[in-house]
């Protein structure tokens, strides 16, 4: 297998991680909107027998943050995500062209399993970098107008992060992380490899590359909500509960076509 590594030509790795470079930045600017509603619903207290939830769901909670803080309460917290989307999924795609190169036999008939390995094995490089992004991330996302002001942006995070308990409080909430995208990242690459083959082989019509990344993101979510309810508890410290599936749906199926899109302008390009 490390032979078959060695002998595959390089350019099929940079490909792999400049179109995966491409497509994270395109998901970040196209779902963080979505992603803050998210963590907004996962770390809002809990509402007691007598009182009203801060949120009924997450077109409410659209609605409330849009109208107290505008349309950039949605986008708080981006900078941090967007900086590192570029080098994540570059390192995504990347992994996974090498993991396929690991755990096949053969790269040009990799079986199911072969593909769901290869698919992890790019999730544990990806948490190292995705680790500190979602601390930071979700840290900004909770803060409302009305609340009091604790983090002045990406690098006043940090900072205070850094001097409450070092590198350990920054990569706070890493296992979770890593527990999220080993086993999703498997799902991702295996579901839209499969949705490809129903399609017939050649290359795909570009609504066939639409469907089978929506539906791709969709199984990743399904394997990942756990593990994403427990990480934003670790990393911002509030009570959780676990989102209405239809609410991750909404979120998920747009942002993983804009994905596939990046990924297919750059290729197609090449």
């Amino acid at each position: 297998m490390l032979d078959e590594f060695e002998h595959q030509p390089k350019s099929s790795h940079v490909k792999s991680f400049l179109a995966g470079g491409f497509g994270g930045m395109c998901t970040v600017i196209t779902g963080h909107p979505f992603d803050t509603i998210k963590v907004r619903l996962q770390t809002m207290p809990h509402a007691g027998p007598n009182q009203i939830p801060l949120y009924r769901d997450a077109f409410d909670c659209a609605c409330k943050t849009v109208t107290n803080e505008g349309i950039r309460g949605l986008y708080k917290g981006m900078l941090a995500p967007l900086i590192g989307a570029m080098p994540l999924f570059a390192v995504c795609f990347l992994g996974f062209n090498v993991g396929k190169s690991v755990f096949a036999k053969d790269v040009n008939k990799i079986s199911k399993p072969e593909l769901f390995c290869a698919g992890m094995f790019s999730g544990v490089f990806t948490t190292i970098l995705m680790a500190p992004g979602e601390r930071i991330k979700c840290l900004l996302q909770i803060q409302t107008k009305d609340a009091h002001i604790k983090y002045h942006g990406p690098l006043d995070v940090i900072k205070q992060l850094y001097r409450e308990g070092g590198i350990r409080s920054i990569y706070k909430g890493s296992v979770a992380t890593l527990l999220r995208d080993v086993p999703a990242s498997g799902m991702f690459f295996l579901s839209y490899e499969w949705i490809k083959e129903i399609f017939g082989p050649g290359n795909m019509a570009a609504h066939h590359t639409l469907f089978a990344g929506g539906m791709a993101g969709i199984f990743n979510w399904l394997v990942a909500i756990p593990p994403d309810v427990l990480k934003s508890r670790l990393q911002t410290g509030w009570y959780i509960f676990i989102l209405n599936f239809i609410d991750f749906i909404n979120k998920l199926f747009p942002k993983h076509i804009i994905v596939l899109i990046g990924l297919r302008v750059i290729i197609e390009k090449r």
